[in-house]
């Protein structure tokens, strides 16, 4: 596939992405640390993404944001439940039950260059199937104890190259990793 496939998350230093109950409070503290005009590269990577993937979980999460964080963006959400979409102008949301490879080999037909695969169980189960490039993990210097984990366990080793690891004054650290093709 030439379809291009990137995850792009923040973890707690013990390696949550959220609480136990879905919550990410968390986070939105930590972010209010970060100095204005810093995005951590997130508008620029955002600008080269085509397409996103992601979870009911995820979605129901980010779906009563305001302002909707994914505007003029194709959003895809896996599910196969039926789902209420959030309507307005510069929302595209759609449902897929696709088999990850299945729904990377569709998007790729339909001229997708670069997908964001967000959401905990997808990105496992994206990383099961071999099918992601690039992990960008911002962690965030904050322990939570108990959550839900960015990584599951996995059948087999999935080996990484580092391609990138920036330290940031506020103390997030950002470390962007490619998957080894010669794995």
């Amino acid at each position: 596939m030439t379809i291009t496939t990137s995850v792009y998350i923040a973890t707690s230093l013990d390696g949550f992405i959220a609480r136990e109950d879905g919550s990410i409070d968390w986070l939105m503290e930590a972010n209010s640390t970060v100095p204005a005009g810093e995005d951590c590269g997130y508008a620029a990577f955002m600008s080269s993404v085509d397409v996103l993937i992601m979870g009911r979980n995820t979605y129901e999460q980010v779906a009563g944001f305001e302002p909707w964080p994914y505007e003029g963006k194709r959003v895809v959400v896996l599910t196969s439940r039926e789902l209420d979409f959030r309507q307005g102008p510069e929302i595209h949301l759609e449902k897929s039950s696709e088999t990850p490879h299945d729904l990377l080999k569709r998007l790729e037909s339909e001229g997708c260059k670069h997908a964001y695969v967000d959401g905990g169980k997808v990105i496992q189960s994206f990383l099961s199937d071999s099918l992601i490039d690039r992990l960008t993990i911002t962690t965030v210097p904050v322990l939570i104890g108990a959550g839900r984990p960015l990584f599951g366990s996995v059948s087999n080793d999935v080996k990484l190259k580092l391609a990138h690891s920036k330290a940031y004054e506020f103390g997030f650290v950002q470390t962007t990793y490619l998957a080894d093709a010669d794995a």
